[in-house]
């Protein structure tokens, strides 16, 4: 999703003169890359899955809806890269035992539309602020 929206925006505001600017960056190189992962995100299992993937074979296996509604969340070596990477879907998985699940996806259709995304919790993992001395 977020490669998709980098691409369209590269290809809205025309940046392959970056090419002819900077010769050490292949713009070309750079713009197929953005397609492969636009086209490799998955959409969730809600719409479908992308590639097989083990995590909707499971959840098909038990009949549920997502992972948060199976009771081994918590524990399956299946989901441990999203709690290690996006530590709220902890949150997420105590909200729907409390609240259920379709109240769950009504609350976080509200936060998207609000703008609500995961670059801010992946900027904070991944990216780090680096100051430069005055010279």
């Amino acid at each position: 999703m977020m490669a998709a929206e980098l691409k369209r925006l590269v290809d809205t505001v025309r940046y392959y003169w970056v090419n002819y600017a900077v010769k050490s960056f292949k713009f070309d190189e750079f713009r197929r890359g953005l397609e492969w992962f636009a086209a490799a995100q998955c959409p969730g299992c809600l719409s479908g899955g992308g590639a097989p993937c083990e995590n909707r074979k499971c959840v098909q296996e038990k009949k549920l809806e997502s992972c948060l509604l199976c009771l081994e969340y918590l524990t399956c070596a299946r989901t441990e890269y999203q709690r290690e990477w996006y530590p709220f879907v902890v949150e997420n998985y105590e909200r729907v035992k409390q609240v259920g699940f379709q109240k769950h996806l009504e609350k976080e259709e509200q936060r998207a539309r609000a703008g609500v995304s995961l670059m801010g919790h992946l900027e904070r993992r991944c990216c780090k602020i680096v100051k430069l001395e005055d010279q």
